[in-house]
C-alpha cells in the first residue's frame, strides 16, 4: 500500500523584492517540475541531487512543511495539497517524524526531555510521556543516558537522541535531511544501522544526502536534476543488523 502519493507536484517560488514581484521583474524559481511518484509502506528511499535540484522542495512537501504551487499529495490516504496551516501541524505530530542534520536539540534540556517534546505538543499527560520517551532512548541504545545534556553526548548520541525524538510519536514515515552530515564515518555508518533497523521493523523511511554510500543503505535512490526526478532505481541495500551503541 502506498503511504505517500503524489502527482504532478510543481513548486514555483517568486524571487525578489515585493515591488519586484508586483512589477513582473522578480525572478520565478521551478523548483519542482511535475514530480510524480509513489512510496510504498516499509520502504526505505534515499533521494540525492545537487544543490537547488529540487530534493529539500520535495522533502518539504513530502514533511507538510510547504504547500505545492499545483498537483495533488496524498500522505497515509489524507489529501494534503489544500490544508490550512493548524491541518498540516497535526499531521505532521500524527504521522511524521523528522532527523535533521544538525540534531536540532535543546541545549541546556536532558535527552529524555527532548524526546518528549513532541508529546508535550501533542498534549500528552507527563507519566506517559516520561514512559514513552525513556522506551524511545531504550530502542536507540540510549537507555542510561537519558539524563545527559547534548553537551555530555558525542555528535553519534545526539543523532540517536533525535531520531527517538522522531520516534516517539510512532508515526508511519521518518524522514531524514542529511543525518549524517554532521558526523564521521564510522558514526554515520552506525546512525545507518540504526536507519536500517527500523526500516526492518516496518518503518518508513525517505532520506536525502548527497553522500553515495549513505544513499547505499537505501533499498530505493531517487536521483533529482532541475526540479525532476531524472533516476529511480532500485537497489539491493544493507541487510538490518542490531544497531550499535558506540557512536
Amino acid at each position: 500500500m502506498a503511504l505517500i502519493e503524489a502527482r504532478e507536484l510543481t513548486k514555483i517560488y517568486q524571487m525578489g523584492s515585493a515591488a519586484q514581484v508586483a512589477a513582473g521583474a522578480g525572478q520565478t524559481v521551478h523548483a519542482l517540475r511535475g514530480v510524480s511518484l509513489d512510496i510504498e509502506e516499509g520502504d526505505f528511499v534515499a533521494i540525492m541531487g545537487a544543490s537547488g535540484s529540487g530534493k529539500s522542495t520535495l522533502m518539504n512537501i513530502l514533511g507538510c512543511l510547504d504547500l505545492p504551487t499545483s498537483g495533488e499529495y496524498r500522505l497515509a490516504g489524507e489529501a494534503v495539497e489544500a490544508m490550512a496551516q493548524d491541518q498540516l501541524a497535526s499531521i505532521r505530530n500524527r504521522r511524521i517524524g523528522f532527523v535533521f542534520q544538525q540534531f536540532n536539540l535543546l541545549p541546556r534540556t536532558s535527552a529524555l526531555e527532548n524526546v518528549e517534546l513532541p508529546m508535550v505538543y501533542a498534549g500528552i499527560p507527563a507519566r506517559e510521556r516520561r514512559a514513552r520517551g525513556q522506551a524511545a532512548l531504550d530502542r536507540v541504545g540510549l537507555g542510561e543516558r537519558g539524563a545527559h545534556t547534548p553537551s555530555e553526548l558525542s555528535g553519534g548520541q545526539q543523532q540517536r537522541v533525535a531520531i527517538a525524538r522522531a520516534l516517539v510519536n510512532d508515526p508511519q514515515l521518518i524522514l531524514a535531511d542529511e543525518p549524517t552530515g554532521a558526523l564521521d564515518s564510522r558514526t554515520s555508518d552506525d546512525i545507518m544501522r540504526l536507519l536500517t533497523e527500523l526500516n526492518s521493523q516496518g518503518m518508513t523511511v525517505v532520506l536525502v544526502t548527497h553522500e553515495n554510500d549513505i544513499a547505499a543503505w537505501a533499498r530505493r535512490k531517487l536521483v533529482f536534476r532541475d526540479g525532476q526526478i531524472i533516476e529511480d532505481a532500485r537497489q539491493s541495500g544493507h541487510l538490518p543488523t542490531a544497531p550499535g551503541v558506540s557512536a
